[in-house]
């Protein structure tokens, strides 16, 4: 049986959700609809958003459900940037960090592209912490946000949100935090951060997916995406009231006790840590030591390939991540770790391994003992390709 240890791509649906989901499934009516059926489809939505709400620090009509993350990061940056270039003044910049989620790089991409936008690229040091100095030289009047990550999804860096934010506001510049990651794993205030969006999603939580959320600020103007109904507030198409509830369920489970939550995965993952350093001593732990997400943990294996040891150590049964990004086959170095710092070879070797509610302490000393063999195999092979790898490892 595999042991998954990758929950910060996705982690199973809890039990209660489960359920939730699938009471909610055979309810009929659209909410937007004034018949009694689909006024009973609009208060259960209504009831998910304001669990959703509270379980970010917010209010309920601050709350657009969105398809995910992804379109929630795209909402935000854009529809601020758009919202922000309105009017006669042209506010071109957008402060960004490199080591961003690609859903943030691509967006302030295509706004380069598209839309003129001005890229200012906030610097990061060696655990991914973007440079809060940085921020406060490059605030001025021609900058239309400031976006950026709750936590980093690669090497797990809480990042100074709260910092960022209050020099945000004292220039009255709004500011999007993409907090996908980090949400259930970190308390996320969001009335406190004084931002004008954050980005969730509910399958980084124990909920589906395709369901997530843009909580905008009561202050805050964020031009559309989608248009065709109005049916929420930046946001037009007919709602998903059970996938709703589902993420309303999640987001209740995720953060009820998170305190106790985040204590029992700081004890794996440092166990975890310790392990590794252990049984490989040359491997290199990246991110912050402390200020880390719960469940993260995220090494470079000089002499390997990250993702040779991700299809070894998915032979001998365990299922992790890599922090690089394929396309056509071709692997390409973590832009994260090259923001770091780090070379292309020292970045090419990359394994991120995440916890979540269902992991053991057993599962996690499985890992530690096979792990070795299979950083062994991975630098002897010495190739990326997966067909040759596997072909190294006796018994694939």
């Amino acid at each position: 049986m595999t042991i998954y240890l990758d929950h910060a791509a996705t982690t199973p649906m809890r039990p209660a959700v489960v359920e939730a989901f699938a009471a909610a499934l055979p309810v009929v009516g659209n909410p937007s609809s004034i018949h009694s059926q689909g006024q009973f489809a609009k208060r259960m939505l209504e009831e998910a958003r304001e669990t959703v709400a509270a379980s970010v620090g917010a209010d309920s009509v601050e709350v657009t459900f969105t398809s995910g993350g992804t379109e929630a990061i795209n909402l935000a940056i854009k529809g601020l940037f758009w919202a922000r270039n309105s009017g006669a003044v042209a506010r071109p910049r957008i402060l960004v960090a490199r080591a961003e989620h690609h859903a943030t790089i691509d967006a302030v991409e295509w706004m380069r592209e598209h839309d003129g936008a001005v890229l200012d690229w906030i610097p990061v040091d060696a655990f991914g912490r973007v440079d809060v100095d940085y921020v406060h030289a490059a605030l001025a009047d021609d900058v239309a946000l400031i976006t950026m990550l709750w936590a980093n999804n690669e090497v797990g860096t809480v990042q100074p949100v709260f910092e960022v934010s209050a020099l945000a506001a004292a220039s009255g510049v709004p500011m999007h935090v993409d907090a996908v990651s980090a949400f259930g794993y970190v308390p996320l205030d969001f009335h406190a951060a004084g931002i004008a969006a954050l980005s969730v999603s509910a399958h980084k939580i124990g909920g589906p997916v395709g369901v997530g959320a843009l909580v905008i600020a009561r202050s805050a103007t964020v031009t559309p995406l989608i248009h065709g109904g109005s049916q929420q507030r930046s946001r037009s198409g007919t709602l998903d009231a059970p996938g709703a509830v589902a993420f309303a369920a999640a987001a209740q489970e995720a953060t009820h006790d998170l305190a106790a939550t985040a204590s029992r995965l700081i004890e794996l993952r440092d166990s975890l840590i310790a392990g590794i350093r252990q049984a490989v001593p040359d491997a290199v732990l990246r991110g912050d030591s402390d200020d880390r997400l719960p469940g993260n943990v995220h090494f470079t294996f000089p002499g390997c390939e990250g993702d040779s040891l991700l299809f070894l150590l998915d032979v001998a049964g365990f299922s992790v991540s890599t922090g690089s990004a394929c396309q056509a086959g071709v692997p390409e170095a973590s832009h994260v770790l090259l923001a770091m710092g780090l070379d292309e070879p020292a970045a090419r070797g990359a394994l991120r391994i995440s916890l979540g509610e269902t992991t053991t302490a057993d599962e996690i000393a499985q890992f530690v003992e096979a792990l070795p063999r299979a950083v062994g195999q991975a630098a002897a092979a010495g190739y990326s390709s997966r067909d040759t790898v596997l072909g190294h490892y006796p018994g694939a």
